[in-house]
């Protein structure tokens, strides 16, 4: 899916969290419902078929009958074309996001195909006639695959790249991982292959819709996997396919160089989202604009990662993943520039937006309550960014009941809704939105301090996520929160529908009384 992502080491959080956090779109002209969800071991499928590239797994085969884990997921509401899981929290409090569509180029595909879904041909029992052959795993599949299965966030790496190995894939992607300690960054290259990245403590990684990584040990992938992992024949598929275009190897493989895009597109679609992620986070360390500017929008050589100026907040990300270029000549919504600039890139906060999730792994709470996931529904430009506990059996339904039928009684639905009336009247309803978030975000921070009390007083030698007292807490707890949500939701739609109202193209200054 078109999307971007933004992690955060622990040394570089507010709190010394792991955070993980990803925007997923809807494709040009299409919006997806989505649904928070709980998978319960009995839910999760044993044998499991990929609706769009009819690839069938045996799990139970696959993982020699090891339980699933029960794991939060933010669920397609109409599955059309399968689950699409996307983004959650498994009960030994690793989180996984899956996943960031990324680019590639031609030498690497034509080194290592795609693994694209064959349909049929002809008639069965004829001389003619060619079965079907399946493709590979992709975004559709890789949450319900993986996250019941793994117990950390370097063998989550380890058991996708199996996967891809295994079966391949039809499509280029870019998936974190992240438990209390690590992040993990996977990036597959070509059908079969990946590389992947430990996140360092002390940065924050900015990922738009490209290849992202710019630096990569392979000596280390090879010896001591420190930081650094890749597909068993990475050595080999580069050296024997020349992907290598570094003149001088003086310093550590460019995988960004050797496997990405450098096309035109980029530099409207993908590359000004890194560079306004990154201005925002570290606006002195460098000259961001004008013609001194170190990077400008169309910069290939924009990091992936650095280290802030200044702790990160879950503000801060979702402020950046909510952004359209604000304070620059390219805010669609905004007064500087010309028609011509205005517009000219692609928003991080657009349209179409389905959701956004932010996992966030405590360090100083038990593993019972450790886990929170943030979520916001809708175009970000205009939502809010609440936080849920994810040691949890069931979700509220304002969240989980949404089906492909528009109503104010669910969050998704109202947000975008709020979204389409205040996209023009931004200036008019900004103040009402920005309240709103303040609201809606300090009234969780509040809630989840009040939560954490609780488990706390508890007193309970069981600090596993499996304590039902603990669930019974949380659940409360993120019941609490959707009632205060909803409130402040259907408030807000009020607002926004008599401000937008008022300036309709028929309004008459001139009544009877």
């Amino acid at each position: 899916m078109p999307c971007t992502t933004i992690l955060v080491g622990k040394n570089v959080s507010y709190d010394g969290s792991t955070i993980i956090a990803r925007n997923e779109d809807s494709s040009d002209g299409e919006f997806t419902a989505k649904r928070f969800v709980v998978v319960r071991p009995e839910d999760q499928p044993r044998k499991y078929t990929s609706v769009i590239s009819h690839l069938s797994i045996d799990l139970d085969l696959e993982y020699a009958k090891q339980k699933p884990l029960r794991y939060t997921a933010m669920s397609d509401a109409v599955q059309k074309q399968g689950v699409w899981a996307e983004a959650g929290v498994n009960a030994e409090n690793v989180a996984m996001s899956a996943t960031e569509t990324i680019t590639s180029n031609e030498r690497v595909l034509g080194a290592d195909p795609l693994v694209e879904y064959v349909a049929a041909r002809g008639r069965e029992g004829e001389a003619d006639y060619q079965a079907e052959t399946a493709g590979g795993i992709g975004e559709e599949d890789m949450v319900t695959l993986v996250l019941p299965y793994i117990h950390s966030a370097r063998d989550g790496v380890l058991k996708l790249g199996a996967l891809l190995e295994r079966y391949g894939t039809y499509e280029m992607n870019g998936i974190a991982f992240s438990d209390v300690d690590e992040i993990w960054w996977l990036e597959t290259v070509g059908g079969h292959h990946w590389i992947a990245k430990r996140v360092p403590d002390e940065a924050y990684v900015t990922m738009p819709n490209q290849l992202g990584i710019d630096e990569f040990d392979i000596e280390d992938a090879f010896g001591e996997q420190e930081s650094h992992l890749c597909s068993e024949d990475l050595r080999e598929f580069i050296e024997s396919n020349h992907l290598d275009v570094a003149v001088e190897h003086e310093s550590l493989f460019n995988p960004r160089d050797a496997f990405g895009s450098h096309s035109d597109s980029d530099h409207v679609y993908n590359t000004p989202r890194a560079w306004y992620m990154q201005r925002y986070l570290n606006p002195y360390d460098e000259v961001w604009d004008g013609p001194d500017a170190v990077h400008t929008p169309m910069s290939d050589d924009i990091p992936w990662g650095r280290q802030p100026e200044r702790k990160i907040t879950i503000e801060d990300i979702r402020y950046v993943l909510a952004s359209h270029y604000q304070g620059t000549q390219y805010d669609p919504y905004g007064n500087q520039g010309d028609e011509k600039t205005r517009g000219m890139f692609r928003p991080i906060g657009i349209n179409r937006n389905s959701q956004l999730a932010v996992m966030q792994i405590r360090p100083d709470r038990p593993e019972s309550c450790r886990s929170l996931q943030w979520i916001a529904y809708g175009s970000n430009a205009f939502n809010t960014l609440v936080p849920f506990f994810a040691n949890v059996e069931h979700t509220p339904e304002y969240l989980e009941g949404t089906t492909d039928r528009v109503t104010t009684e669910n969050f998704y639905w109202a947000n975008r809704i709020i979204a389409a009336l205040c996209d023009h009247s931004y200036a008019s309803t900004a103040n009402a939105v920005e309240s709103y978030r303040q609201k809606t975000g300090a009234e969780g921070y509040r809630i989840v301090a009040a939560a954490d009390e609780q488990v706390a007083r508890l007193g309970s030698s069981d600090t596993s996520t499996a304590n039902s007292e603990v669930h019974e807490i949380l659940e409360a707890s993120n019941t609490a929160l959707t009632q205060r949500l909803k409130k402040e939701t259907d408030a807000l739609l009020s607002a926004v529908l008599y401000t937008v109202s008022m300036d309709m193209h028929n309004s008459f200054r001139m009544s009877d009384n």
